[in-house]
């Protein structure tokens, strides 16, 4: 499947949460959505971006968006990983890769020299029409929940700033 690109329909999925609570994507229009892809709990890169988005959920509720973060982990994996780290981001169990694949961010890596297929750490943000608005790929989690939050803002400030005008 080729990439992803802002302005493409995003991909419909549900997933189960670390609740066992369903999630469908097209549940969400209307409104914007944050998903965020990573490789696996408890790891220090996962670890870290999912307490980023969690120390800034406050901010994505100000901007009634809701953020999720989707690996291939299974749902009582989510429900230690949250639990150990105090997480407050919704985490989705993808571990027939429904959505990961859909994605297109279930890339060939290489690690150590030895090469095998997983997540790339990736992030999207759905606008209210189920449409992809903006895409990060490979991303380093430092600074990126903040670029995640500008985007939103601007996306949403231009969206306000078009309905105005007509």
């Amino acid at each position: 499947m080729s990439k992803l690109e802002t302005g493409m329909p995003a991909p419909d999925f549900c997933l189960p949460d670390a609740d066992e609570e369903t999630v469908c994507l097209a549940d969400l229009r209307g409104a914007y959505a944050v998903i965020y892809f990573y490789p696996k709990d408890n790891t220090s890169g996962c670890t870290l971006e999912a307490r980023s988005f969690s120390d800034a959920m406050e901010a994505f509720v100000r901007e009634e968006t809701p953020v999720f973060g989707i690996s291939p982990d299974s749902t009582a994996s989510h429900r230690r990983f949250a639990a150990k780290h105090d997480l407050t981001v919704r985490l989705l169990s993808d571990p027939g890769r429904q959505a990961i694949e859909a994605y297109g961010v279930w890339v060939p890596k290489k690690m150590y020299g030895r090469e095998y297929m997983g997540v790339e750490r990736s992030t999207f943000i759905i606008d209210p029409e189920g449409t992809i608005a903006a895409v990060w790929r490979k991303v380093r989690v430092k600074g990126h929940v903040d670029a995640v939050m500008a985007a939103l803002v601007e996306l949403r400030a231009g969206a306000a700033g078009s309905e105005t005008r007509e």
